[in-house]
Formats: C-alpha cells, sequence, structure tokens
C-alpha cells in the first residue's frame, strides 16, 4: 500500500476551504455550487469567522483568553464557536429562540454560551448591544464589519475563479443575509470580467432589496429584514425573491433527484440560479429546457463542464440541511 502524500495541516482552521460542484440545471446551460457544508464548522461563515478574529487580534482588539459576543441566526455563531475554541476565545452568541435546535446544541457543543431572544435579528443585535456594554466583551460586528465580505474576496471567489478554470462565468447568483457573500465574492468576480451578472436572492415576503417593507419570513440565515451596512448594493444586477415552500421543495428536488442535502438559503439560491440560467439560455435563442416538475432535464456530467455548452451559473450552498431536521424540512 502507497503512503497517503497529502500534507498534514496545522489545525482545524487550515481546512477551509469547498468544492464546486455542477448541479441539475436546464439543458443548454451549467449550473455549479459550492458546498460550503465542507467547511470544517459546516457553512460559509466559517470563512468570515475566521478573518473578523484574525482582523480584530491585528488590530490589538482582542487577544485569546478574551470574550466576544456576537448576534446571528446561528451560522455565524457556530463558525465562531469553532473559532474561539480553536484559538482560545470565550464566545456568548445570541440568538433569537426561533432558529432550530441543531443550531443552539452545535454553538453549545464548542464550549460556546447561547442566550435566546425573542423576535429577530434585530432583538438580536440590540442584546448584543447590551451585553457588549455590561459586560466589556467585545463584538465583532458581522453586519459592518469589512473582514467578512474580505474573507470570501480572498478565499470563497479565488477557489471558485480557479475550479472554473478557463470557463467563463455568465453569472453568480448570492442568497444576501449579511451581504458578506454576495459583496466579497461579487467584487472579485466583478474585476475578473465586468460583465458578469450578479443576482441577489431574499425571501419573497421579507424583500428588502427589491424595496419592499420588512416582513415576517421563516428562513434561517437569509433575510434579516434590513439591507446591512455591508451589502454593496451598487454590485447588484438583478433581485431574484424566493418564496419559502419553494425553496424547501428545492431542497427536497435536490436531496432527492441529486443525492445534496443542503438547508434553506441553499435550496431559495438553486432555484434562483436554475431561473438565471433558464433566462441566460432564453435570452441566447434557445428555449429553457428544466423539466416541468421542476426537475433537470440535464443532471451535468463531463459536457456541463465543457467551455463551449452555454451558459455558466455559480451559486453558493452556504450549508447542510442536516442543520434543519428539526424544523421539518424534509418531513
Amino acid at each position: 500500500m502507497g503512503a497517503y502524500a497529502a500534507p498534514m495541516d496545522g489545525n482545524v482552521l487550515d481546512t477551509i476551504g469547498s468544492p464546486l460542484v455542477v448541479v441539475p440545471g436546464p439543458a443548454g446551460a451549467t449550473v455549479a455550487a459550492k458546498l460550503e457544508s465542507r467547511n470544517p464548522g459546516g457553512s460559509a461563515k466559517d470563512r468570515p469567522a475566521l478573518y473578523m478574529v484574525r482582523a480584530a487580534e491585528a488590530a490589538g482588539a482582542i487577544e485569546p483568553g478574551d470574550r466576544l459576543v456576537e448576534p446571528t441566526s446561528g451560522n455565524t455563531g457556530i463558525g465562531l464557536a469553532m473559532v474561539a475554541a480553536a484559538l482560545g476565545y470565550e464566545l456568548t452568541v445570541v440568538m433569537p429562540a426561533s432558529k432550530s435546535v441543531e443550531r443552539r446544541q452545535l454553538i453549545r457543543a464548542y464550549g460556546a454560551d447561547v442566550e435566546l431572544v425573542e423576535g429577530d435579528m434585530l432583538a438580536a443585535r440590540a442584546r448584543a448591544d447590551e451585553l457588549e456594554a455590561e459586560t466589556g466583551a467585545v463584538q465583532l460586528h458581522q453586519f459592518e464589519n469589512e473582514a467578512n465580505a474580505r474573507a470570501h474576496y480572498e478565499t470563497t471567489a479565488v477557489e471558485l475563479l480557479d475550479q472554473v478554470g478557463d470557463r467563463r462565468i455568465d453569472a453568480y447568483v448570492a442568497a444576501v443575509g449579511t451581504g458578506g457573500t454576495l459583496t466579497g465574492v461579487g467584487r472579485r468576480l466583478r474585476e475578473a470580467d465586468p460583465d458578469v451578472e450578479i443576482v441577489a436572492v431574499e425571501p419573497a415576503s421579507n424583500a428588502v432589496l427589491s424595496g419592499g417593507p420588512t416582513g415576517e419570513d421563516r428562513y434561517e440565515g437569509m433575510g434579516p429584514g434590513f439591507v446591512s451596512e455591508l451589502t454593496d448594493v451598487d454590485l447588484i444586477d438583478r433581485v431574484e425573491p424566493v418564496a419559502f415552500d419553494d425553496a424547501v421543495a428545492e431542497c427536497r428536488r435536490l436531496a432527492t433527484r441529486a443525492g445534496l442535502l443542503v438547508g434553506q438559503s441553499s435550496g431559495a439560491a438553486s432555484l434562483a440560479a436554475r431561473r438565471t440560467a433558464d433566462r441566460l439560455v432564453a435570452e441566447a435563442g434557445a428555449e429553457p429546457s428544466t423539466a416541468p416538475d421542476g426537475g433537470p432535464s440535464t443532471a451535468g456530467g463531463a459536457d456541463a463542464v465543457d467551455p463551449a455548452a452555454g451558459p455558466l451559473v455559480v451559486t453558493i450552498f452556504p450549508d447542510s440541511g442536516e442543520r434543519y431536521l428539526s424544523t421539518g424540512l424534509f418531513d
């Protein structure tokens, strides 16, 4: 038997990174998604969690042993809990009580504290501000922290460009929460190709990017009810509102038709990416060919990575469906 030749990583944080995988989409186009569940903490938020902590260290604002506090719908809290455990920080996460049980269990498993609040992310942010003032804990302010977007600019987008090789990205589709993923990746892709189309995805019932009023929605991790300071709205060419029930149906389709177990915002991103691919195919003069039941007319394969295979739409699947099982997502 030959020796395993892969290098040894120094710690869990060195394993951050994700594959780009072709997912079911319409004939005449390729849809591909970065599976961010492959990060060590299980989501896209591992990247900004590490970058925000490292930026605060570089600024002299924190050092190991200090306590951090952060409001989150879950994934940033999980990512920060993992980073805090690896680097020696204490952490309190403030989270709306409506978010999934798995989220709070994962945060506590890493040794962090969880404080639940009634209400939405605005209520969580207000409570985190109170804890910061009362206890002296340091808040990283993910909704306006430039390191959040920079993490995706320097890692997610760089990986993505390398993974597509010589193929041109026609459109980039991203679900919007803090806006860090859309902004960081979008800026890097726009530098590489000024003509790339950037599509933001938001809840249909809480469509603030579309100019609608703040509303209630059942997504966890998308659509905080406000446009964050971090979101570069000038990058956005198009906004795709997605109804929650449609995103759930897409999650179930991806699980049963493609073997991809993803969360709610991934379902919304997938549906918006397929809509975008359909539109680009139609604009190129061909008929969109997604099957009537919402299933794919092609599932990728060797032809799907051919540079001559039509438009390429890329998106981000932020996390796994495993942290939504208690919500009935797959019931």
